[in-house]
C-alpha cells in the first residue's frame, strides 16, 4: 500500500491549525506541524494557513527564516498551498499596517472599499468561479456556481491576471484564489468550506502525490 503524501502545515503561531490539519487528515495526508525551514525537507507538500493580522504573521515568518524557507519552496515548483493569510503574505505589499509582504508575486493587498450595504469584514459564504477549471486543485468542482467561506477585509489585486485561479463578487470582482504552477493559494477557508473545501484539500494532496 502506498504511503500518503507528507504534508507539512506551518505554525507560526496564530495559524487555525487545528481545522486545518484535520481537513488535510480527512483529505487522505499525513500532516505533520513544523516551525522551521529546515523541517520543511522531507514533505511533499506544504500548507501555510492563516487568520489575524498579516503585518503579524510577516512578522513571525521572518522571525523564524520561514520566509526564505517558502520562497525556496515554491521557487523549486514543489507543491504549495495558502490559505487565508497565507495568501496575502505572498505579494509585495498590504495595506494593512502598509505591510510588506513577502514578494514571491506581484501585486498588492488592499482593503474592501465598498457601499453600505456592503459589510467589512466580509464574512460568510459566496460563490466563486474558476478562471482555470483545468487547474488541478479545482478537480471535480464545477467552474462557477460552488460557494466557500470567507473571512476578511482585505482582498489581492496580482500585477499578473494570469495568476488568478478564482473569483468572487462581494460589490466588486476580487481574486479568491491564485496558481501558478504547483503553487496555489485561496483566500476562501477550504477547512471551513464542508464538502467542497476538503476536495480542495484532497485535489492538493493529490498534487504532492505526484513526485
Amino acid at each position: 500500500m502506498k504511503a500518503s503524501p507528507r504534508i507539512a502545515v506551518i505554525d507560526y503561531g496564530m495559524g487555525n491549525l487545528r481545522s486545518v490539519t484535520k481537513a488535510v487528515e480527512a483529505a487522505g495526508g499525513d500532516v505533520h506541524v513544523v516551525t522551521q525551514p529546515d523541517e520543511l525537507s522531507g514533505y511533499d507538500g506544504v500548507i501555510l494557513p492563516g487568520v489575524g493580522a498579516l503585518a503579524d504573521c510577516v512578522s513571525a515568518l521572518r522571525s523564524s527564516g520561514m520566509d526564505a524557507g517558502v520562497r525556496s519552496w515554491i521557487a523549486a515548483d514543489r507543491p504549495f498551498l495558502g490559505v487565508c493569510l497565507g495568501l496575502q503574505a505572498l505579494f509585495d505589499f498590504s495595506e494593512e499596517a502598509a505591510t510588506t509582504g513577502l514578494g514571491i508575486f506581484p501585486g498588492r493587498v488592499v482593503r474592501f472599499k465598498l457601499p453600505p450595504e456592503f459589510k467589512v469584514p466580509h464574512m460568510g459564504w459566496n460563490t466563486v468561479r474558476f478562471e482555470q477549471p483545468d487547474s488541478a486543485l479545482v478537480a471535480g468542482l464545477p467552474q462557477e456556481g460552488e460557494a466557500f467561506y470567507f473571512v476578511h477585509s482585505y482582498y489581492c489585486v496580482p500585477t499578473d491576471p494570469a495568476l488568478v485561479l478564482a473569483e468572487c463578487d462581494y460589490g466588486l470582482k476580487f481574486t479568491a484564489a491564485i496558481a501558478r504552477g504547483r503553487c496555489f493559494a485561496t483566500q476562501f477557508h477550504p477547512e471551513k468550506s464542508q464538502t467542497k473545501g476538503i476536495q480542495i484539500y484532497r485535489n492538493f494532496v493529490t498534487v504532492a502525490a505526484k513526485r
